[in-house]
């Protein structure tokens, strides 16, 4: 089971994150850390957790989606997560999701439970649902950090592609179209602080919008009216303050 941050001047967070992965009850986990040359003292931070770590390095990149790639060259687990440098496991998510996976027996791509979502210490709400391809199709309906990718699907479908910003993630997972084979577990994985990339910018809807064009899972029109109809969605949560996702 691997472990993937990235991170850039993370210095703040970073050791809660570094913490809660160290709190899993599940025993066999390799953590790795891609850190994107930060200036604020997140290398020295790595350094003094260095027995923690299977792998972590210091050097620039070319975004998130690069520095993940870096991670999963690393890797060498069957199941692989990534986790926001702000982000925190809870101690049982790791032992929950692998255990669901176990049970359900092998040839699975994703297993995904939810996510609460704070700002500092305030708790604003609670995504995830099971994976829907109707849904899927249109826009990342389902909660990424904290999920299971299973390796072997990296191995048939290929790494992230870094000309992404935002919405990678969902790009890679739209390569299987609708036989993604998908398990959702109800319980929370893990809690993501808002206010990510994805949280601050409509850009992320056109990012969607490119990946669906690419994959061709719905005419071109339609995807321009998801895009649109989700950037409406988006604003009205920030006007409710309840932060962005699924």
């Amino acid at each position: 089971m691997s472990i993937i941050t990235s991170v850039l001047n993370g210095a703040a967070t970073l050791e809660k994150a570094l913490a809660s992965v160290a709190a899993q009850t599940y025993p066999r986990i390799e953590y790795l850390v891609i850190d994107a040359a930060s200036t604020d003292g997140t290398p020295e931070i790595l350094a003094r957790h260095g027995d923690q770590l299977a792998y972590w390095v210091s050097e620039p990149d070319a975004g998130i989606y690069d520095a993940w790639n870096k991670g999963l060259r690393q890797a060498r687990g069957q199941w692989v997560m990534f986790l926001g440098a702000d982000d925190q496991l809870p101690p049982d998510a790791v032992a929950a999701l692998v255990a669901a996976a176990q049970a359900r027996g092998e040839g699975l791509d994703f297993v995904m439970g939810q996510v609460a979502l704070y700002r500092g210490a305030t708790h604003l709400r609670t995504i995830g649902r099971p994976w829907d391809w109707r849904l899927f199709r249109k826009y990342m309906s389902i909660a990424h950090t904290g999920g299971l990718h299973a390796m072997a699907y990296f191995q048939r479908h290929g790494l992230f592609d870094p000309s992404y910003r935002i919405a990678g993630d969902y790009e890679l997972l739209l390569r299987a179209g609708p036989g993604l084979r998908t398990l959702f577990v109800p319980v929370v994985v893990a809690e993501m602080q808002v206010g990510g990339a994805s949280n601050r910018s409509t850009a992320v809807f056109h990012e969607w919008q490119r990946a669906k064009d690419l994959h061709g899972v719905q005419p071109a029109w339609l995807n321009a009216w998801d895009a649109r109809w989700a950037m409406i969605k988006w604003r009205l949560k920030r006007w409710l303050n309840l932060g962005g996702g699924a």
